[in-house]
């Protein structure tokens, strides 16, 4: 039987979500847990990687298990796992159903605060600069015409192709906070920070708007800006067609 699970974490203590020798992981932590629980070796697959510091609303991953869960499981998981992770459902798939191939869409979001505040540390990113929400949003449009986005990706990476279909691409102010948000039905390692650190610049005035057509065509990760920190990026949705679902 495979079963697919929603998760939440904080991912400040942890590098990233996929396990890694020397260093803690929240796939390690869950894959734990699981093992404990349901008394064998069980082994997670994510719909994706999230980094180092990053945090996650709503990662799903998946895993086999050969016969069901009880109606403790949430419990019995949870009291085995940090506070910085929970485990918030399970639902039992189709057995050739996988939370990282079969996802349709996937959204980030990138949290700001422009007053610091001691309450959104490792939460939120601290930017006390002024945001020219119209400039930006002009961005947040030009990526909308684009497909290759091998400008805003890391250089060491195992992908095919960087071919992403962004389907949403905007930026909002919420009172003190702002908040950007883009969904893709895929997403290259490091791509949401990297646009979100162009966006900055574009913000400051060191890249003109108008130039990041041409940033992207060159299909260069020189020439867009530094990687954003991690602390304000969330995973906050993985959608999936329904007739995976048993």
């Amino acid at each position: 039987m495979r079963f697919f699970i929603e998760i939440s974490y904080f991912g400040k203590n942890y590098h990233g979500w996929q396990i890694q020798e020397n260093a803690s992981s929240v796939q390690e932590e869950i894959d734990n847990a699981l093992s404990l629980i349901l008394k064998q070796k069980i082994k997670t697959l994510g719909s994706g990687r999230t980094d180092s510091g990053v945090h996650a609303l709503s990662q799903v991953a998946h895993f086999d298990y050969d016969r069901p869960v009880d109606k403790s499981f949430l419990y019995k998981v949870n009291s085995f796992l940090s506070n910085d992770i929970s485990v918030n459902s399970i639902k039992q798939v189709r057995g050739n159903a996988s939370a990282r191939f079969d996802a349709i869409t996937r959204e980030y979001i990138y949290k700001i605060h422009s007053i610091k505040s001691p309450f959104k540390n490792n939460r939120s990113l601290f930017y006390p600069k002024k945001i020219n929400l119209k400039l930006i949003n002009k961005a947040c449009h030009i990526l909308l015409e684009h497909k290759d986005f091998k400008t805003f990706s890391k250089v060491k990476t195992d992908v095919n192709n960087y071919i992403c279909a962004i389907n949403k691409s905007q930026f909002k102010k919420e009172g003190d906070n702002y908040i950007f948000s883009i969904s893709s039905n895929r997403f290259l390692r490091g791509m949401v920070r990297a646009i979100m650190g162009t966006f900055f610049q574009i913000n400051e005035g060191k890249i003109s708007v108008d130039s990041l057509n041409d940033i992207i065509l060159k299909k260069d990760r020189k020439f867009a800006g530094p990687s954003a920190p991690p602390q304000g990026l969330y995973l906050s949705k993985v959608i999936y067609d329904q007739d995976i679902y048993l």
